[in-house]
């Protein structure tokens, strides 16, 4: 018989492993948000569950796009186990009826515009990714029977999850419009960029399109722009700067790749990126550097500091321990070194590995 529990709580989806890093961002901004709660998760599950009787709260006081370590942010309404197989939508229905007031109404009608039916990236979650799709195609039409879900998508309302973690056991929860991943999972559907010299280029272009908003990406990546990449080598980085527009000066004492390698748009400089300067003032300025992450955060730093760059993205490769302590430390020396920013944003991206990337803009 399925089994329904109400635990109000803040969940969060993670890279595998790092699920401990996510619990402990979640407890250091709850606290600093003035609310209180416990976080429960299991290595290598990609999720982190942080149970509060102040969730919807606490879900309104972390915004998704001040959260590094979560690639989802969703508010827990119902959890579901022992579902039959044969029958998981009843149940779904009657939960989604217990949880009605706690669930914000939405104007005109349906209270959701959306149905995402997901789970985790481990190895049992992708396993169920067959089933998310099946569940979902069954789903939609009765939660639009049932008044649930809008007639057609509708952005603009709140979005309806359900996270499966097996064929018998799910999260229902939901998120609030322009306080979300718009990808299931959090995972970005981005292809490789054709033609790159390296699988890196896939990491910044991905940087571009999740810590940038379409009006900065607008903005801010222009036509005859002119950038550095400290550390290009192969070029994969280079090429995505290209392939905007921008002229590159790609500073490396390694080999570039083809199509980098000879461009019109890029000047190869064999140097040692953590002492070359540009000569002049730049838009941009990118960097994927291997090196211990305080020595890259006061270098990138400096390149604020002395107005070398107007916006950068940069990688800052995190220890194999104290993870959440080092990322702090290395962002909260970057803004006390950088002097005034604009925008400071930070994510554990789909393509990093144990790193997260930063976007800064004076």
């Amino acid at each position: 018989m399925a089994r329904t529990r109400i635990e109000p709580a803040l969940l969060g989806l993670v890279r595998p492993g790092f699920e401990p890093e996510l619990a402990a961002e979640f407890g250091h901004r709850a606290a600093a948000a003035g609310h209180w709660g416990h976080a429960m998760t299991e290595r290598g599950s990609g999720l982190v569950r942080f149970v509060s009787p102040e969730a919807a709260a606490l879900d309104a006081a972390l915004p998704f796009d001040g959260l590094i370590f979560a690639r989802q942010k969703l508010l827990g309404l119902a959890r579901l186990e022992g579902l039959d197989p044969g029958d998981r939508i009843s149940p779904l229905l009657e939960a989604l009826d217990t949880v009605r007031e706690a669930v914000v109404a939405a104007p005109g009608g349906a209270h959701f515009g959306e149905l995402v039916v997901e789970h985790s990236d481990s190895d049992a979650g992708r396993a169920l990714a067959g089933l998310a799709r099946g569940f979902g195609n069954a789903l939609r039409p009765a939660l639009r029977k049932a008044g649930w879900l809008a007639a057609s998508d509708d952005a603009r309302k709140p979005r309806l999850h359900v996270l499966l973690h097996s064929g018998t056991a799910l999260d229902l929860a939901s998120s609030r419009p322009g306080d979300r991943s718009p990808w299931p999972g959090g995972i970005p559907r981005l292809r490789q960029p054709p033609h790159a010299p390296s699988r890196s280029a896939a990491k910044l272009d991905e940087a571009i399109h999740t810590l940038l908003t379409a009006e900065e990406r607008t903005q801010l990546l222009r036509e005859g722009m002119r950038a550095a990449d400290l550390g290009a080598a192969p070029g994969g980085w280079t090429w995505v700067l290209v392939r905007a527009g921008l002229r590159v000066s790609a500073v490396d004492n390694g080999p570039l790749k083809e199509p980098v390698l000879g461009h019109p748009q890029v000047e190869h400089l064999r140097a040692d990126g953590f002492r070359w300067q540009p000569a002049r003032p730049l838009d941009w300025m990118v960097c994927d550097m291997v090196e211990q992450p305080r020595r890259v955060a006061g270098r990138m730093a400096q390149w604020f500091r002395e107005g070398w760059c107007r916006n950068a993205v940069f990688n800052l490769k995190l220890p194999m321990k104290k993870r959440w302590e080092e990322t702090r430390y290395c962002l909260d020396l970057f803004r006390a070194e950088a002097g005034e920013l604009k925008a400071l944003r930070a994510r554990q991206l789909y393509h990093d590995r144990e790193e997260i990337t930063v976007f800064a803009r004076r």
